[in-house]
């Protein structure tokens, strides 16, 4: 599917031409990074001290700081989860506040995946190492993406928390990170304001110019959630059975995939319907239902996703079960 509207306005701002602006902080004149975090900061994903307009380039990177920069540098977002009661950060994070500026990104954070330590403290200094890991792991987010089969020596890959290698090695294959002259990474090393910035523009960028890897629509995740099915008497025959789901947007849908019968059951199995390529939906959860028709002598029952293992409303199964609806009528809500 095509990335949202006003994600894609983001992307093209961050291709264009790096130029020097009036938003340019007054402490990055002369930073490698400096262009970058002028782009980043009028697009609302950095911010400094509004007292002095400085951003403190070479100061270390806190927790708070460098998880808000992701989540808001990639669009991280609650859109599709579904809550009991009202998050709070200190249910995953109890050494944060409640209501603290970046309680937030810290809640899309964990909602996300980001494996952020539960006893992480809002103050704590990043390394580079976890930056690079949380970074990654919200790329993931956007997409499969193919990266170059290649591994990249590091002088100091001992010192590489094992858990956190594969994303190292990405954003070095993917020219967002790059080795020191003497090709050290400095995975322990606190990453500074400045580096995190520039690596967190070029992961934009990278979003926006390389399109993801979609699996084969028989190997992506069931879409839809809490299937339920009903049946009620069309007549003394026949039963209507109706199968419903919640799915994330209005593009998809449910169809009947197949039949099986078992002793007095009908086991009714469904597939998803993907929206179509090329067109953008509202992310609502929709209802959408598919109904069939099934004989009466069965009792219909839901069988598990996709189309089954057994007969699929051949002839052989026709003769006895009368009415059954290969394909029934597939409504989105």
């Amino acid at each position: 599917m095509k990335k949202p509207i006003a994600a894609l306005g983001v992307m093209l701002l961050l291709i264009a031409a790096l130029t020097q602006s009036v938003w340019a902080f007054s402490d990055t004149k002369g930073h490698p990074n400096e262009a970058k975090i002028a782009e980043l900061q009028k697009l609302g994903i950095l911010s400094g001290d509004p007292k002095t307009d400085t951003f403190d380039p070479n100061g270390s990177l806190t927790y708070a700081a460098g998880i808000s920069m992701i989540v808001n540098g990639l669009g991280l977002n609650l859109d599709g989860i579904n809550f009991i009661k009202e998050p709070k950060v200190t249910d995953s994070f109890p050494n944060m506040k409640d209501d603290a500026w970046y309680a937030n990104a810290f809640i899309i954070a964990a909602m996300n995946g980001l494996d952020i330590p539960r006893d992480t403290k809002a103050s704590a200094v990043m390394t580079r190492e976890q930056f690079a890991h949380h970074l990654m792991q919200a790329l993931l987010k956007k997409g499969d993406y193919a990266f170059i089969d290649l591994y990249v020596v590091l002088k100091d890959e001992a010192e590489v928390n094992p858990d956190y290698m594969g994303s190292v090695q990405r954003l070095l294959v993917s020219g967002i990170a790059k080795l020191d002259d003497t090709q050290r990474f400095e995975p322990k090393a606190a990453i500074t304001r400045g580096d995190a910035a520039g690596w967190l523009y070029d992961t934009i960028r990278f979003v926006a110019t390389h399109e993801p890897i979609e699996p084969p629509v028989d190997q992506q995740p069931f879409p839809l959630s809490d299937l339920t099915l009903s049946a009620k008497a069309v007549s003394a025959d026949v039963n209507e059975v109706t199968v419903s789901a919640q799915a994330p947007n209005p593009g998809y849908g449910i169809r009947i995939a197949s039949i099986a019968f078992d002793g007095d059951q009908a086991v009714v199995y469904v597939e998803p319907i993907y929206p179509e390529k090329g067109k953008m939906y509202p992310q609502v959860i929709t209802q959408v239902k598919a109904v069939t028709y099934v004989s009466s002598a069965y009792k219909a029952v839901l069988g598990g996703q996709g189309a089954g293992t057994g007969s699929s409303s051949g002839s052989s199964a026709g003769g006895s079960a009368g009415i059954i609806g290969s394909d029934g009528d597939t409504q989105r809500d």
